[in-house]
Parts: C-alpha cells; structure tokens; sequence
C-alpha cells in the first residue's frame, strides 16, 4: 500500500480549500468525459457512474458528485487492485468481483495508477459505472437468484489494459459473456478514457503545486476532514442509540427481514454496531461490507451543517461493526444484486431513524427507501439486435423539520437521472404510455412526505423482464407523529385490459402489447397534522385515489 505521507511542509487553510477543489473538479471532469464518450443510456443519459481520486496509499483524497453507494465503497476496489495486481505505469485493472472490491456485478470498476514521468507514483483514479448487463441468468443481470453465479460474470481484480494497451483476449472473454457485446465495449472503453483524463489532470495539478507541497495537501486534506468529523460527532449529545427496520421479503418467502443498529457517541467518535442484523438470505439481498461502509459514509457527511471534503478522513473518527455472514456483511457465494440497491436504502433508514433519537429537529422521516429496479431485455424488431434495458424508479423524500418532501426524486444511495422517454423510445422497442407523479402517496404530516411516482411502459415486442423493488409491504416510516408513505406496488396490464398484480422480486416474459406498471412509494411524513388539516388531506386523497387508474 505504500508508505506514508511523510513531509514537514506546512500549508495554510485557503490553499488547501481550493486544492480540495481542484482535485474534486478533476473527479467531475473525469464523469463528464465518461458521459459524453459512453455508449448505453443508462451511463450516458442516467448517468449512473462515479468517479474519484486517491493518494499513493489507496485513500480516496476526492470524489464527484455522483452515486452514494458507489463513492463510499469504492476505496474497497482501489486496495483490492492494488493488493491483487500493482498496477504500474499505463495499466488499468478491472473488476467487479462483491467478494474482492465490488458491491454488485453491473458495477464495473476501473482503476489507474497515477505516474510522473520519472516513475514515481502519486495516486490512484478511479471510476465505477453500472453496465446495463453483464451476463447472468436474465437480461439485466438483476434476476431472482440464488447464488452469485446467476447473476453475471465475476471479475476479479485484472489487468484491461497493459502498458498502455487493452488486452484484446480479456475483452473477448468479457463481452462473449454479455448481451449487447458493443454497447458494452464501448462503454469500458469510454471507461479507460476517463481515468487517462483524471491521470493527466492530477499530474498537472502535482506539478502546479510541486511534489513535496502536494504530499504534505494530500495530508493536511485528510487531517482536516478528520477533525471536522469529529467535531460534527461531537455535536450529536453522547449516548447510545438504537433502532431497527425491515426488508419486505427475498423473493423466496424469506419476510421480514430485520436490520438492526446500535449506535455509540462519544466525545467526537462513533461506532456503528450493525452485528445484530438477520443472517443473510436465500435471495439477492445480501449486501458485503463495502456497502454498509458506504451507507454510514454518506450519513456522516448528510450530518454536517457546512460541507466536508468527501475524503477517507471521514471515516477516521469511525468504527463500522458487522457480522460476516449477515445480510449486511453477506459472504461468497450469496447473490448480492439487491444488496447494493435495495439493502443499502435500509440500512440508510436505520441509520437515520437512531440519530433521530439523539436529534429529533434534524433528521427527516424516511424516504422511498427503495431504487425500484427494472432491468429487462430482447430481441430488438427493428434490427434483430439484442438488447439490455435498466432504470431505477424515483420516489418521494421523507418530509422533515424544515418543511415537506421532494416529489418524484432519486433519494439517499442513488443520485442517477432518468431515462428521458425520447431517448428510451429511440434505443429500445418500447413505448411511455405514463410518466407521472403518484399523488398523495406522500405520508401525511406537518410536513408531508414528497409522493412517488407512476411509469408505465408498453412492449413493443416480446421481453424478459426483472424487478427489484423494497416498500411493497411497509410504507417508509413517519417521525414525530407523521405519517407512513404509501407503499409501492406494481402491475402488468395486458393488451386485452386483464391486469396481474407483480411480486416486488421476480424475473417473468412479457408478451407484446402489454404495459408494466410501477407505482412507486412516497415519503414518510414528519409531525403531527392538525385535526382540520387531517380532514382536508383525507379528503383529497379520496378523490385522487378515484381518478388514478391502476396506480393503487
């Protein structure tokens, strides 16, 4: 891992704000290149990807404003490929292994060392992109399964490019293994070209500031993250917190699957005791540890009232406890698809509803609490191509202290856009029959929790189709006397007008002519509602709930 930072320069406050700066734009930049070179909408028009920077050790220094659950656990994936392979000048490695770095399968990550020209290495960049499939049991590679196995192509950390060139045979083996082999080129390529763009940019900002000036930066960013951690933990009141919630179901009749934390505060340090979670399950919602990691890492930064640099110093004043074999620290071969998505917004929720003990006028209610995955895929008619569609659903934010919550919005591990319909239309034989806002589904309050969100699609031929969806059973939970969201639900109408309600984790065919459905959940309400403004909402949820036709 190297050694550590070792340099007497000392640095003033202002120059390492707009150092921290500099290196966030290069992981913003490094997204912009990713966005405008890849191929699939789900990277170029969702823009479901992440991008970093790290020092020589592996920690990560700096990130872009881009997913969560991918930021947070992405340093897991920089050691495991330095650890694995030492990557040297000109190489790139790849993996997407959740026992050796990764989270789920579609999550490909990429990492390239950083290396002046004299040889010496300064860092580490790095990128995470969901592929829209790679390989598996179900187009998608979000199906029900089992085992790890079914889900795709594990890949461990490896060598995709070598001294600066890609290594044509693992490409063959990767896309012989996926559908849609060049939409899946294209976007690793699109990939490799980010990170030597975030590589050249930290060497120009490296040999701005000179060597020993930026080493002593590197340290002094991570030392002031850390102390602006702990004095954020410091203004939680000491004590010992506990709260739980559950999962819905795994898919295989496994209900009621509980998370359970135990948090501990104390003089500017906390622990996250997570060991008393359920066993993992038969169905993919077993999540590793990278993904627990990542959810306390963006809580911690959600706490602070000024924005810390997104560093490892964060995580410093930290311990992160879990039990290996529980579904928040799952092990080989356990399927993980939903652990990543679905798991990751719970654990969130958990989280949150212990610190709103400790802070009850901060923390909101609960939000969707779910991605509401659909990944489907077929022969396309127009071209006899094959094709791999994925999109996760926006729902509503839990309302909080401050006022209600956002409608129709991607909440907590998830920060993607959606597929515009022009664009899923152009790319896919499908067709947007309804797009809109789930009203009053928001749970009802002082402040109302934000409503969901109703898309219906049409086939235009034959498909394979996967979900993935958590609050089909409990709505997300109210605060300080509001309400619970309404919980989602999702139907398959077919062209004769029959409709068949769907199980929220399933992998079925899909005839042409038919229309899915998915309602998806709104927030939690937070306060208690005046009796007379109970009447009114009750009211109008009436008369919406009679006009919505199909969305529950």
């Amino acid at each position: 891992m190297g050694a550590r930072w070792s340099s007497s320069v000392s640095v003033d406050p202002l120059t390492l704000s707009v150092f921290s700066h500099r290196l966030a734009g290069v992981a913003e930049e490094m997204g912009a290149c990713l966005a405008r070179s890849a191929f699939s909408p789900n990277i170029k028009e969702r823009r479901d990807f992440s991008c970093a920077v790290f020092d020589r050790n592996g920690e990560m220094i700096a990130h872009a404003a881009h997913i969560p659950v991918h930021l947070g656990s992405a340093p897991l994936s920089v050691r495991a490929a330095i650890e694995a392979v030492d990557p040297g000048p000109g190489d790139v490695v790849v993996l997407n292994d959740p026992y050796a770095g990764g989270t789920h399968l579609p999550d490909v990550t990429l990492v390239a060392p950083v290396v002046r020209g004299d040889g010496k290495r300064i860092g580490y960049v790095a990128n995470r992109a969901h592929h829209a499939d790679v390989g598996g049991m179900a187009p998608g590679s979000m199906p029900l399964a089992t085992e790890i196995y079914q889900e795709g192509l594990r890949i461990p950390p490896v060598r995709i490019v070598k001294s600066g060139r890609p290594d044509e045979e693992l490409l063959r083996l990767f896309l012989a293994n996926v559908r849609n082999a060049r939409e899946r080129r294209g976007d690793l390529l699109a990939q490799i070209a980010s990170l030597r763009l975030g590589a050249a940019r930290f060497l120009e900002i490296e040999s701005a500031y000179g060597g020993p000036r930026t080493e002593a930066l590197v340290r002094g960013l991570l030392a002031s993250s850390e102390r602006m951690m702990q004095s954020v933990l410091r203004a939680i009141p000491q004590g010992n917190y506990e709260a739980e919630d559950v999962l819905d179901d795994d898919g295989f009749g496994r209900s009621e699957i509980r998370i359970r934390l135990r948090l501990r505060v104390r003089s500017g340090h906390a622990v996250f005791d997570f060991r008393e979670s359920q066993d993992q399950v038969r169905g993919g919602l077993n999540a590793n540890r990278a993904v627990t990691i990542a959810c306390v890492f963006y809580v911690l930064r959600c706490l602070a009232s000024e924005p810390i640099p997104a560093n490892a110093g964060i995580l410093r004043p930290v311990r992160v406890l879990t039990r290996p074999g529980s579904v928040v620290d799952a092990l080989f071969p356990s399927a993980v698809a939903g652990g990543n998505v679905e798991t990751s917004q719970r654990i969130v929720d958990v989280i949150l509803r212990a610190l709103a003990r400790a802070l009850p006028e901060r923390i909101p209610a609960a939000s969707c609490g779910s991605m509401n995955n659909v990944a489907l895929g077929g022969r396309d008619p127009r071209d006899g191509s094959e094709y791999s569609y994925y999109e996760t659903v926006a729902g509503g934010a839990g309302g909080g202290p401050a006022g209600p919550g956002v409608s129709a919005i991607h909440t907590h591990m998830t920060n993607t856009r959606n597929t515009p319909i022009e664009a899923l239309e152009a790319y896919y034989p499908l067709r947007v029959r309804r797009y809109a806002i789930r009203r009053n589904s928001g749970g009802r309050g002082k402040h109302p929790g934000g409503d969901g969100i109703v898309r219906e699609i049409e086939f235009l031929a034959p498909a394979r189709v996967s979900l993935l969806g958590e609050r089909r059973r409990h709505g997300p939970y109210g605060l300080r006397g509001g309400g619970a969201g309404r919980p989602g639900l999702d139907r398959l109408v077919f062209a004769d007008g029959r409709t068949k309600k769907l199980p929220p984790k399933g992998t079925f065919d899909v005839p042409p002519g038919a229309r899915l459905l998915v309602a998806t959940p709104g927030g939690g309400g937070w306060g208690a509602l005046r009796r007379s403004g109970r009447r009114r909402r009750s009211k109008a949820s009436v008369r919406a709930r009679s006009g919505v036709s199909g969305a529950g």
